[in-house]
C-alpha cells in the first residue's frame, strides 16, 4: 500500500487533468462552430481513444513534477554536502551572471531567464540549509506552489484550447504555434478581445481551491519523504509507463481517421496537437506526400499551361498605377451579392457592380501570410509554413519585381508592425519599401489597437505617400494590407451604425467597408486618380471551420479590378487567387517572362481550376472535383454538388456538398500532385529567384 500513497500527487493531478479534458470535450461536441453530428463509432472513439490519448500525453507532460518530487529528501542538506552544493550553486549564478557563458551567444532574454532560475534555486536550497527548524513548513510551501501552478496550467490550456476553438474550429494548429511567437500582438488582442480580469479573478479561485484539496490529499510524501528504495521503485513505475506512451500517443493519433473532420479534432489532444504542428513547421513535400516521377510531373505542368513562359502582348504596354488592396478576413457571404442582408458592405457592394468581378474565386488558404503569398508570388501554397515565414524567403520573382522591372516604384502599406508575421523581412528581402505604423508621426494616429493603426489612418497616409510618389513622374504599384476587420475588432467611434467598442466581426467587417469608401473618396480628388487600376481582394476568409478539411465555403472570396470609367464585367469562371495578378498584367498588357503558376484568366487558354489548402492538406478544385493531398501519402477526392440557394445568381452560389468519391479519377489525382509537387520542387532547388 506504499507505492500508492507515494505516488498520490502524480496520480491526483493526472486524475485532475484527464477530468478536465473530459468536461472540454464536452463543451466542444455542443459548442456552435460544430457544426456537426456524431455516428455511435465516432462518439465511443471520441470519447475513449481520446481518453488515453490525454492520459499518456499527461504521463509524459509531468515529467517535471516527477523530478521535482524525486529530488526532494533531507540528505543533500547533511554537512559537507550542503555546504559543498550550495558553494557550487552560488559559483554557478556568479558565472551566469557576469561571465561570458554559451546562453550570451544567443542573445535575447535568455541569460537573464537563467539567471534568475539559478538565483532562485540558490535562495531556496540556502533557506533549506541553513534554516532546518522550518524546512518541512518552507517544503510544504514549495510543493503547494509547484501544485498550484500545474492546476494553473491545466486550467489555462483548457481555456486556452476554448478560445482557440471558438475562433478556428480546431484543436491547436500551427496558428497557435504562431501565437506563442508573437506574444505581444496575441496577448494585447487577448486583452482587448475578451473579459481578462474577471477570468483570471475566476481562474485563480479555481485553482488555489483544487491546489488546496489536492496538496491536502498527497501531503504524505512531503511529510514522510519516500527512501531511495521507494523513490527508485516509483520511479520504475513512470519510466515503464513513459516507455508505453511513447508508443501509444503516435498510435492513437492514426487513428484520429474519421471522415468527420470535427470527429478527428475533438478525439486529438490539444497538447501532442501543438507539439506535431510545432515540430512540423515545415514539411517535405516528397517526404510526406504523393509524387511523381519528375518528368512526368513536369509535363502535365506543361499540358495546364503553368510552366515558366514568356508572355507577349498583341497591344501597347499600359504604364498606369496600381493599387493592390488586400483586405483582412473579407469573406465573400459578407457581401450582399453572395446573399449578405445586413447590409455590411454598402461600398463594396456598389463598387463591384462598376468592376471587373471575379464571382468564383478561392483563396488559398486561410492565413494572411497565405493570401499575401498568393498575390504576390502567384504560386499555389506548398506544405508547410508560407514561403513568407520561411528563411528563403527573399529575391523571389514576384509581382513587385515585375513592376520594379517596368519602371514603378514598389511598396507595401500595413498599418501595423510589418514585422509581424515576418512582413518586414519578406517585402524588404524582395525589393519593396515598407510603410508600417512606424512610418507615422503622433498627431497621424487618431485611433490604434494592438493590430495597428485603423483602416481610416492608413487610408490618408496610403494618399499621402501616393501623391508623394506621383510628383516623381514615375507610376506607382502600392499592396496595402488593411488591418481592422480583425478581433478585437474596435474603431473609432460615430463612424458606422455600430459602436466603435462593440467588438463585433460584423462592426469590423463594416468599418472596413467604411475606410475603405474614405480612400477612394479621397483618392477621386487626387491627380493621379484617373491613371490608376484597383484590385481589391480578400487575404482569406473570417473562419475556415468546417465538416470536412477544405469546406468551400470557407475559402470563397470577394475579388474586383476597378479603373475610373472601365466598363463593368463579371467573370464567373472558377480561379484562384493566384491568378488575380497575372489577369491583371493581361489587362496591362504587360509583355514579361513569367514563372507564375497563375495565369491570366481572361485568356482563351486559361483551364479553370482553383487552389485550396491548410498548412498540410492541398486541395485542388477542377471539374467539379475536390482532390485532396495529404501527409503519409494520401489522397481524397469530393465530388462536389451545389446547395443551390434559389435567391442568389447561380455566379454566386457557396455551398457545396463533398461526397467522396467511390472511384478517384487519376487523372485529376496527377495534376494535383504535379501543381503542388513541382512547386515544392522549384522553391526547393531555389529556381523561383527573380
Amino acid at each position: 500500500m506504499l507505492l500508492p500513497q507515494k505516488s498520490n500527487p502524480l496520480v491526483s493531478l493526472t486524475v485532475f487533468y484527464v477530468l478536465v479534458s473530459f468536461l472540454l470535450r464536452i463543451v466542444l461536441c455542443f459548442h456552435p462552430i460544430t457544426q456537426s453530428s456524431f455516428s455511435l463509432i465516432d462518439t465511443v472513439k471520441i470519447f475513449t481513444l481520446g481518453f488515453l490519448s490525454d492520459l499518456f500525453v499527461f504521463t509524459v507532460a509531468i515529467a517535471f513534477f516527477w523530478l521535482y518530487l524525486i529530488f526532494i529528501s533531507n540528505d543533500k542538506y547533511h554537512k559537507p554536502y550542503g555546504y559543498l552544493l550550495f558553494g557550487l550553486l552560488v559559483a554557478l549564478l556568479g558565472y551566469v551572471a557576469f561571465g561570458n557563458t554559451i546562453l550570451n551567444e544567443y542573445g535575447g532574454s535568455l541569460p537573464e531567464i537563467a539567471t534568475y532560475f539559478i538565483a532562485l534555486k540558490t535562495v531556496l536550497f540556502g533557506l533549506l540549509l541553513f534554516l532546518p527548524q522550518y524546512r518541512i513548513a518552507i517544503r510544504r510551501w514549495l510543493f503547494t506552489i509547484v501544485v498550484f501552478i500545474y492546476v494553473l496550467l491545466i486550467i489555462q490550456n483548457a481555456i486556452s484550447e476554448y478560445f482557440f476553438w471558438n475562433e478556428f474550429g480546431v484543436r491547436y494548429n500551427f496558428i497557435a504555434v504562431d501565437y506563442l511567437i508573437y506574444t505581444t500582438e496575441v496577448i494585447g488582442n487577448i486583452m482587448e478581445s475578451y473579459p481578462v480580469v474577471p477570468i483570471f479573478i475566476v481562474l485563480f479561485i479555481v485553482t488555489g481551491l483544487i491546489t488546496y484539496f489536492i496538496v491536502k490529499r498527497s501531503k504524505n510524501y512531503i511529510e514522510n519523504i519516500p527512501s531511495a528504495v521507494e523513490k527508485v521503485k516509483l520511479s520504475l513505475l513512470y519510466f515503464v509507463l513513459v516507455a508505453v506512451s511513447f508508443v501509444a500517443i503516435p498510435f492513437l493519433s492514426n487513428k484520429e481517421n474519421s471522415q468527420n473532420i470535427f470527429a478527428n479534432e475533438l478525439q486529438a489532444n490539444g497538447i501532442y496537437k501543438f507539439y506535431t504542428a510545432f515540430t512540423n513547421n515545415e514539411l517535405d513535400y516528397f517526404k510526406f506526400y504523393k509524387t511523381l516521377p519528375e518528368k512526368e510531373a513536369y509535363s502535365l505542368l506543361q499540358q495546364q499551361n503553368s510552366l515558366a513562359k514568356e508572355i507577349k502582348s498583341d497591344s501597347t504596354e499600359t504604364r498606369k498605377n496600381v493599387v493592390l488592396i488586400t483586405i483582412e478576413s473579407y469573406s465573400a457571404d459578407f457581401m450582399k451579392h453572395y446573399g449578405n442582408e445586413n447590409n455590411l458592405t454598402p461600398f463594396l457592394d456598389s463598387l463591384a457592380t462598376k468592376s471587373l468581378m471575379f464571382t468564383n474565386l478561392y483563396a488559398v488558404g486561410n492565413r494572411t501570410v497565405r493570401g499575401l503569398e498568393a498575390v504576390t508570388l502567384c504560386l499555389p501554397p506548398t506544405a508547410g509554413e508560407s514561403v513568407i515565414k520561411r528563411k528563403d524567403n527573399k529575391s523571389k520573382f514576384t509581382t513587385g519585381n515585375l513592376f520594379k522591372e517596368k519602371g514603378y516604384q514598389v511598396k507595401f502599406l500595413y498599418g501595423g508592425d510589418a514585422y509581424f508575421d515576418n512582413m518586414q523581412d519578406f517585402f524588404g528581402g524582395n525589393g519593396y519599401d515598407i510603410i508600417d505604423k512606424k512610418s507615422f508621426q503622433p498627431n497621424e494616429i487618431t485611433f490604434s489597437n494592438v493590430w495597428g493603426v485603423c483602416d481610416e489612418d492608413m487610408a490618408k497616409k496610403a494618399i499621402q505617400v501616393m501623391n508623394a510618389e506621383s510628383k516623381t513622374g514615375r507610376p506607382f504599384f502600392n499592396h496595402w494590407m488593411t488591418v481592422s476587420n480583425h478581433r478585437p475588432f474596435t474603431y473609432p467611434d460615430n463612424r458606422i451604425d455600430i459602436p466603435g467598442n462593440a467588438k463585433s466581426r460584423e462592426g469590423g467587417v463594416k468599418y472596413t467597408d467604411f475606410a475603405l469608401k474614405q480612400f477612394f473618396m479621397m483618392a477621386q480628388k487626387q491627380s493621379w486618380y484617373h491613371n490608376t487600376v484597383f484590385v481589391i481582394l480578400a487575404d482569406h476568409c473570417a473562419s475556415s471551420a468546417g465538416k470536412t478539411e477544405l469546406p468551400l465555403d470557407k475559402y470563397r472570396i470577394p475579388a474586383m479590378i476597378f479603373s475610373p470609367n472601365m466598363q463593368p464585367q463579371q467573370y464567373s469562371n472558377l480561379m484562384s487567387q493566384i491568378d488575380i495578378m497575372p489577369t491583371l498584367f493581361g489587362l496591362l498588357h504587360f509583355n514579361y517572362q513569367s514563372k507564375f503558376y497563375g495565369q491570366d484568366v481572361l485568356q482563351t487558354t486559361y483551364k479553370p481550376r482553383a487552389f485550396v489548402a491548410t498548412y498540410q492538406n492541398l486541395g485542388l478544385i477542377k471539374d467539379s472535383v475536390l482532390t485532396i493531398l495529404s501527409p503519409k501519402q494520401m489522397v481524397k477526392q469530393y465530388a462536389l454538388k451545389a446547395v443551390p440557394n434559389q435567391k442568389l445568381d447561380r455566379n454566386f452560389q457557396l455551398h457545396f456538398d463533398e461526397n467522396p468519391m467511390p472511384k478517384v479519377r487519376e487523372d485529376l489525382v496527377k495534376e494535383t500532385v504535379a501543381y503542388y509537387q513541382t512547386a515544392s520542387d522549384i522553391l526547393k532547388k531555389k529556381k523561383y529567384q527573380k
